[in-house]
């Protein structure tokens, strides 16, 4: 007789204490079903106690000396290292990510606590010469930058670990306290992150992990004693948070539907290894995911050919098969909505190169052409395992085609042309041009974010502690 594992109940982070409180929350394997662990969602007694220890707490965060605020990082970061096959393997079955990709994932937690920690030690400022007249003459100043007040952040499901590190991590290198609200799908390898969290000498209220309802998430937008609110989600969300934050500091990173452009001079056997994987990783649940491929006239042809071909030897199935390529998506809402757009589209006159019938959370690689532009599967963010290929007369075509929509996000651009290239950073309405690789790809310490209705501000270690930091100046009076 086998005996059956019991699963876990975790408890969520709340001020530098775990307790259990609120209600449970079931974390399920999207793949299987199978109970991952219970934890539970903070209510609003929770969340004002977390509130009232983030404002206390801030009071000893922000006079934490620069070293302090890096060990405690670097502890973090450490730890994410030590752990990171056990960290991959929980994120595999809380998410339904792919181990490979879970793994990758895990080091960049890792390089994102180690990369704050760096930064911590660089929060500079500048002397400034304010003798630019002759009423002024003895006259200078110096700024420095003092960390913003406590932080309110709110991470999605699709990179649990990463892309709450991305909110955590510079809130503490810039000597903030910060509110998480991690994805209720699956908060539990951030959980995790909270123990690393605890065994720092951080000050309680510092840090807090709290799953919630999107109900009380509503409240921690709200609420006044949160001076900067960092969101990273859909569209549609983040723009009415901003709307309900009041006066505090707002950064949004949104979606869209990102797009890659290839010409002729490219690297065609790299474009389409490359473009096979930013469409289809994580099942297109990316916010820049590979939605909109331009080629140009002369190489359609052999690119399509190439690609489906590629996109065909993608391995979809456990995701904790070490081959497995493509996992399950999110939930059935998820694939419902995927297989609702792709149907309309064809029903507007698209073809389907491959693709196929929905297997329950599993939705097959599609890539669709002759899509008119203003289906939904191209005009917004799908979200999902497919991807539009479109045909253009030449480079510059394909850049103006990219514009052609309300998000700009990334953009991929396959090509050996300089000029090219320059047009393309000259012209394109994104926050990042990738050259020679997808827009699904980012480095965790660059400046990274959108325009139009992809969002506002720039995350990437450096440029969120600055927005996490308010400019101070001291200015001098030398009687002469």
């Amino acid at each position: 007789m086998t005996t059956q594992v019991r699963a876990p109940t975790v408890p969520i982070y709340l001020a530098g204490e775990f307790v259990e409180g609120g209600s449970t929350l079931d974390v399920r394997n999207p793949a299987t079903g199978e109970l991952v662990a219970t934890t539970f969602q903070a209510d609003r007694r929770e969340l004002e106690e977390a509130a009232r220890a983030a404002v206390q707490g801030f009071q000893k965060t922000r006079r934490l000396a620069s070293y302090e605020r890096r060990d405690a990082l670097a502890h973090v970061a450490q730890r994410i290292t030590q752990d990171a096959d056990e960290l991959a393997e929980l994120l595999t079955r809380e998410s339904g990510k792919p181990i490979k990709d879970a793994r990758a994932e895990i080091a960049r937690g890792a390089l994102t606590f180690r990369t704050a920690a760096e930064e911590a030690l660089r929060i500079t400022g500048e002397w400034l010469p304010l003798d630019w007249n002759a009423a002024n003459r003895g006259r200078s100043g110096i700024v420095r930058r003092y960390p913003i007040g406590p932080v309110a952040g709110i991470s999605p499901f699709n990179f649990p670990l990463n892309l709450a590190a991305h909110k955590v991590a510079p809130a503490i290198a810039a000597g903030c306290s910060i509110v998480l609200k991690p994805p209720s799908k699956d908060p539990l390898v951030m959980l995790r992150v909270a123990r690393y969290l605890d065994e720092t000498d951080l000050p309680p209220g510092a840090v807090s992990v709290l799953p919630m309802d999107r109900e009380t998430g509503d409240l921690l937008v709200a609420d006044d004693r949160f001076k900067l609110l960092s969101f990273t989600g859909s569209p549609s969300v983040g723009w009415k948070m901003k709307a309900e934050a009041g006066r505090k500091k707002v950064v949004l990173e949104l979606g869209g539907n990102a797009g890659a452009i290839v010409d002729e001079t490219a690297d065609l056997a790299w474009a389409v290894d490359r473009l096979a994987f930013g469409s289809f990783a994580y099942a297109g649940q990316v916010c820049i995911s590979v939605q909109r491929i331009y080629v140009v006239d002369a190489i359609y042809d052999r690119f399509a050919e190439a690609f489906v071909e590629r996109v065909r030897q993608t391995r979809i199935g456990d995701p904790l098969d070490p081959a497995t390529d493509m996992g399950p998506m999110v939930d059935e809402k998820a694939v419902r909505r995927t297989d609702e757009w792709v149907r309309e589209a064809l029903d507007a006159g698209a073809s389907a190169l491959i693709g196929g019938e929905p297997d329950g959370l599993f939705y097959p690689p599609t890539v669709l052409v002759d899509v008119p532009r203003e289906a939904r599967v191209c005009g917004e963010e799908v979200f999902a395992p497919v991807v539009n290929l479109f045909r253009v007369p030449d480079f510059a075509a394909g850049v103006r085609d990219i514009n052609d929509s309300q998000f700009g996000l990334q953009c991929g651009i396959f090509t050996n042309d300089l000029e090219r290239t320059l047009h393309a950073h000259d012209e394109l309405e994104v926050g990042g041009v990738i050259v020679n690789d997808v827009p699904t790809w980012r480095i965790d310490p660059m400046p990274y974010g959108g325009v139009k209705d992809s969002g506002l501000g720039r995350e990437g270690l450096r440029y969120s502690i600055e927005d996490m930091t308010e400019l101070r100046l001291l200015a001098f009076a030398r009687p002469l």
